[in-house]
């Protein structure tokens, strides 16, 4: 037994290295999903050296780096791996990694794909319905005894007729139209380019809020979609109207969104994502007709066993030269 446990370490040594700076949830949930035969996982987060230290001593051994959200792949720390070829998120946005530096050197990226968009797609419905049925605030309104003090809880809203934006069409925006189908409403939708879907395209966010009832933001941050929903798009959905945000909170420009809430300038916000996570600006949390989740849009048990399969599959293949599982191609 210790003699095969010894030919394993040996074995173990000489497999390509794969840098983990900070570990994403999926790792830290499943860690034994992560055990292959083509790699062996480098963790700088459990060594006392800097993480500058740590690199410099692992420079030439480093081919990859799996990492998430919460662990940027800096330029920095690019130009301390001069033999890295790949860079695998557990995220589907990359606004994390530095991809003009990755561009430059050929490193390839590879993302979640799709794997999150049906999770993503139901925490965005659910989180539009809570707000429009007043779920949450109902809730708090029994459990505080008001129902026998004050009586009957004040009316919510229904879905079926109401005209939802969604800004990004994309794999997440795609299923979330298709349950907003479902509860009879009317779909209308913004990206970057037009689509060949049934629904109405707007070029113009700010038209698309003027013509929606509430506001799906979908999409990924990018220089291009910072603080892109802003006030004039907030005045534009209206008095009645709702954001929902499963994207990322940088999309929406969280102080105007505060300011627009607090003085009824818009009714209502289910969010996932914040600006400055994992921070909430304290108006939030006092209002009671914006519904609150700490990013967990997608994060369910089944989403990250999918995960955990994604990412090593695309380590696995860089490293038996097969094509990539996910990759991010160039915009």
């Amino acid at each position: 037994m210790e003699i095969h446990e010894e030919h394993r370490d040996h074995q173990s040594q000489h497999l390509p290295r794969v840098l983990v700076i900070k570990p994403p949830p999926p790792l830290t949930l499943f860690g034994d999903k992560f055990i292959s035969r083509s790699f062996q996982l480098l963790k700088a987060y459990e060594s006392s050296l800097s993480l500058e230290q740590f690199l410099i001593s692992h420079a030439h051994s480093i081919e990859a780096i799996l990492c998430s959200g919460d662990s940027p792949v800096t330029l920095d720390i690019l130009r301390l791996l001069p033999k890295l070829r790949l860079v695998v998120t557990a995220s589907a946005g990359v606004n994390h990694i530095h991809m003009p530096e990755c561009r430059r050197r050929g490193i390839a990226v590879a993302n979640a794909g799709s794997i999150f968009s049906d999770d993503a797609a139901d925490a965005a419905v659910g989180l539009l319905i809570d707000v429009w049925r007043k779920i949450s605030s109902a809730d708090r309104f029994l459990r505080q005894g008001l129902w026998s003090k004050i009586g009957d809880y004040p009316l919510g809203s229904k879905l079926g007729g109401k005209r939802v934006g969604i800004v990004g069409l994309g794999n997440i925006g795609l299923q979330v139209a298709k349950r907003l189908q479902a509860f009879g409403c009317n779909v209308l939708y913004n990206s970057r380019s037009k689509k060949p879907v049934p629904y109405a395209f707007y070029s113009n966010v700010c038209e698309l809020a003027a013509n929606s009832d509430a506001l799906i933001i979908c999409c990924a941050l990018t220089d291009q979609t910072r603080r892109m929903i802003n006030r004039e798009v907030m005045l534009a959905l209206g008095k009645e109207g709702i954001i929902v945000n499963v994207g990322r909170g940088a999309v929406i420009d969280e102080n105007e969104m505060v300011r627009c809430l607090v003085r009824g300038e818009i009714a209502g916000a289910g969010l996932d994502v914040f600006e400055n996570e994992p921070y909430v600006p304290k108006e939030l949390l006092e209002l009671d007709n914006v519904v609150l989740q700490p990013h967990r849009a997608v994060f369910t048990s089944e989403c990250f066993v999918d995960l955990c399969e994604l990412a090593v599959g695309n380590l696995e293949a860089l490293f038996s030269n097969q094509p990539l599982l996910s990759p991010v191609t160039a915009e």
